[in-house]
């Protein structure tokens, strides 16, 4: 079974919650938006999973995280990949996300390999357009990090 480490940022706005997604790089993203975004995260194997978490959020944004992370319930996507993530209050400057980059083959089964980055930016929304744009199985996350910050 996969399993997959993430975190979700977020930052308290007055009297609101807002969370930090990413989108992914690549010319199949390019034109997709809802239900596209993602928390920066990606697979593991043999790693502390809050270990490959952290890991997988410098390697998509380029920026550490650190502090105090609240762990969040385990879900299973669609994919049947496990996806374990931690929620952490922290602002960052999402113009400043410095992806890392990976090849692939473009067009499909083409020859040709064109590098794209893992991310092509990030951006901050209020909880309810964040819950639109996350690829569905992950909406779970913003739900139990209102209830955590509500408790």
């Amino acid at each position: 079974m996969k399993k997959s480490a993430g975190i979700l940022l977020f930052r308290k706005k007055a009297d609101s919650i807002e969370v930090m997604l990413v989108h992914p790089g690549g010319p199949f993203w390019k034109n997709k938006d809802e239900g596209a975004w993602s928390i920066p995260k990606g697979e593991f194997t043999d790693e502390d999973p809050l270990a490959a978490a952290r890991r997988e959020f410098f390697e998509e944004t380029g920026m550490e995280a650190a502090g105090t992370f609240i762990e969040l319930t385990p879900l299973r996507q669609k994919s049947g990949k496990l996806v374990m993530a931690w929620a952490l209050q922290k602002n960052i400057d999402v113009s400043k996300i410095k992806s890392n980059e990976f090849e692939m083959e473009w067009p499909p089964r083409s020859g040709k390999f064109i590098s794209v980055p893992e991310v092509d930016k990030g951006e901050w929304f209020s909880t309810s357009i964040a819950k639109q744009k996350i690829i569905p199985g992950q909406a779970a996350l913003i739900d139990e990090l209102l209830e955590k910050l509500h408790a």
